[in-house]
């Protein structure tokens, strides 16, 4: 069969048929009293075979190690195409992920689309200041897609970034406060932590509603983020979690102090944010005595430790009304120095003293 037969019936160009003959690929068995190449049905099936390779991704170099190298061991190229294939699919991904972001990010001129293209870039850095300075340079004239600031802000192990970075999505606003909700159910604990936080940020009624949701969330720490921004929202639903902070992390504290000091500031720091937002919901008089009961409640239970009284003491203060005023008067006779003391000092700047 001489080379146009071939070309036509194995979808092969001549010129590539003569380019795997330079390669030594597959040589025409004879040729015609014309000088014409000829083709064998052999070879006609090694042609085939060179494209079936072919399209699994070999090189025409591998094909011809794969078709005359008998020591060749066609497994171990089999795992190398695929490990390269999924590099290619994730780089591909990647180059999608970051054209789908540019074109969100609606360009009008080319400055545009560098200008998209370097604020991503640096988002990416390994550098943390060139990430907070990217971060905080989003704004209504440079925006980035709000797709790209959750996935940041969501990877983002700098508390510092973090800040600049949920700044940035509060004010690019759009789908930020779904796409963060979503991730609340990610298997890694900081990546929800993350999420919960960005989401305390947000702000109108779509991240308040969500927040509430995170209430009921199996991850006491989404719960005890969502709670205190909930308080400073004016939702009294985050009552009963706040309450749980001030007397559960009050222990947890006590116990982290003997083991690290960082630990136990950041559990007071939690105890002291919830003691603020109830001092916050408790300006409603709809609620001051509703606060004031729960946390009264908890003092009389007998499980209640030391270290939970004393911030139980603590969280009273900030709440007004005679409920938590004869408390406090019971309070300041406490056993306890300290928690009688702090009853007692509130008391007197209550009255003035």
């Amino acid at each position: 069969m001489l080379i146009g037969d071939v070309a036509r019936r194995s979808g092969v160009s001549a010129r590539m048929l003569r380019h795997y003959e330079s390669l030594g690929l597959v040589r025409p068995t004879g040729r015609t009293g014309s000088g014409y190449r000829e083709y064998s049905g052999e070879d006609i099936r090694r042609i085939f075979h060179i494209e079936s390779l072919r399209s699994l991704g070999l090189s025409l170099r591998e094909v011809g190690r794969a078709l005359d190298d008998p020591g060749f061991a066609p497994a171990e190229l089999v795992d190398d195409l695929v490990r390269r294939t999924r590099e290619r699919i994730a780089a591909e991904t990647e180059l999608l992920t970051r054209l789908r972001r540019i074109d969100a990010a609606e360009p009008v001129v080319w400055e545009d689309v560098l200008h998209t293209v370097a604020l991503l870039q640096a988002l990416r850095s390994q550098d943390a200041d060139t990430r907070q300075r990217a971060a905080l340079s989003v704004s209504e004239e440079a925006p980035l897609p709000v797709e790209a600031l959750v996935e940041a802000v969501l990877e983002e192990s700098n508390a510092n970034v973090a800040g600049a970075l949920r700044w940035a999505l509060a004010r690019a606003g759009g789908d930020g406060p779904a796409l963060l909700a979503e991730a609340l159910g990610s298997p890694s604990a900081e990546v929800r932590e993350r999420a919960v936080r960005s989401l305390a940020e947000m702000p109108g009624d779509g991240a308040t509603a969500l927040l509430r949701d995170a209430l009921a969330h199996p991850d006491a720490v989404v719960r005890r983020c969502a709670a205190p921004a909930l308080g400073a929202r004016g939702v009294a639903d985050a009552v009963p979690t706040l309450v749980d902070m001030v007397v559960g992390e009050a222990a947890e504290a006590a116990e982290a102090e003997a083991e690290a000091e960082a630990e136990a500031a950041e559990a007071e720091a939690n105890d002291v944010d919830a003691a603020d937002a109830l001092s916050v919901l408790a300006g409603d008089p709809a609620l001051t005595d509703r606060i004031a009961g729960a946390l009264v409640d908890r003092l009389a239970l007998a499980s209640t430790g030391l270290p939970a009284r004393r911030r139980l003491t603590q969280a009273l203060a900030g709440v007004p009304g005679a409920t938590a005023a004869r408390a406090l008067t019971d309070l300041s006779r406490d056993e306890d120095r300290a928690v009688a003391l702090t009853a007692a000092y509130v008391l007197a700047l209550r009255d003035g003293r």
